[in-house]
């Protein structure tokens, strides 16, 4: 009897193991492709560099008022006189360009191949002084000044060139009286040294327009006390 109930206890256990084992082998685990995927760190988004935005030149608007350089204060009279400098090349130099086919006079056309050449050279000089000065330059004649070239424009023959002796020798008596001002009272070095340059320069050409004869009481600015 007591080995009948051994024989019923072995196999009770039996059957539980089974059981205990055939659970176990079901069970199949959801398998993990990516190990990164168990990572508790924020997934990393690739992105495409930032390019460094671009800025663009501007030009300075005129100051007023006097500030500091390396070279010495640069007042409003000295940037006036880059500025109108650069002003009498926009329109002299061209008309003297056109003066020197169109021109009756053979005096004229000579005179006119100077000053193109001297404005040429000066422009270049002004543009590079107003580079290192930071000052900003124009980049057309001003109205009245493209009132003066159309007038030359529209005449011919001896008209024509009395005409464009008058303007341009107008225009070099208004800036003359500036250029002495500013080489009298300029505290800086590159600007003394560049008014120098343009003072020679419409010098020069305030005697090749008078040389032509053809200088009138309007050709000359009136004086001012």
């Amino acid at each position: 009897m007591r080995l009948l109930d051994s024989r019923r206890a072995l196999i009770s256990c039996g059957i539980a193991a089974l059981c205990t084992l055939t659970a176990c082998a079901g069970y199949t685990p959801t398998p993990v492709s990516d190990t990164a995927g168990l990572s508790t760190e924020p997934t990393a988004v690739e992105t495409e560099p930032t390019a460094a935005p671009t800025v663009q030149a501007v030009e300075d608007e005129p100051e007023t008022g006097t500030r500091q350089t390396k070279w010495g204060p640069l007042t409003e009279a000295d940037q006036e006189l880059i500025r109108k400098v650069r002003l009498a090349s926009l329109w002299e130099m061209p008309m003297a360009q056109d003066a020197i086919q169109r021109a009756k006079s053979a005096r004229v056309r000579q005179v006119s191949k100077e000053i193109a050449a001297q404005h040429d050279m000066l422009d270049g000089q002004v543009r590079d002084l107003a580079a290192k000065l930071k000052v900003k330059l124009p980049v057309k004649p001003t109205p009245q000044q493209q009132d003066w070239m159309t007038d030359i424009s529209g005449r011919s023959g001896s008209a024509y060139d009395t005409t464009y002796v008058k303007w341009l020798r107008l225009a070099h008596g208004q800036i003359f009286t500036l250029i002495g001002t500013v080489r009298g009272t300029t505290q800086n070095t590159l600007v003394r040294r560049f008014s120098e340059q343009a003072n020679a320069a419409v010098l020069n050409h305030q005697r090749l327009l008078e040389s032509t004869g053809l200088t009138t009481p309007a050709s000359f600015p009136t004086p001012s006390i």
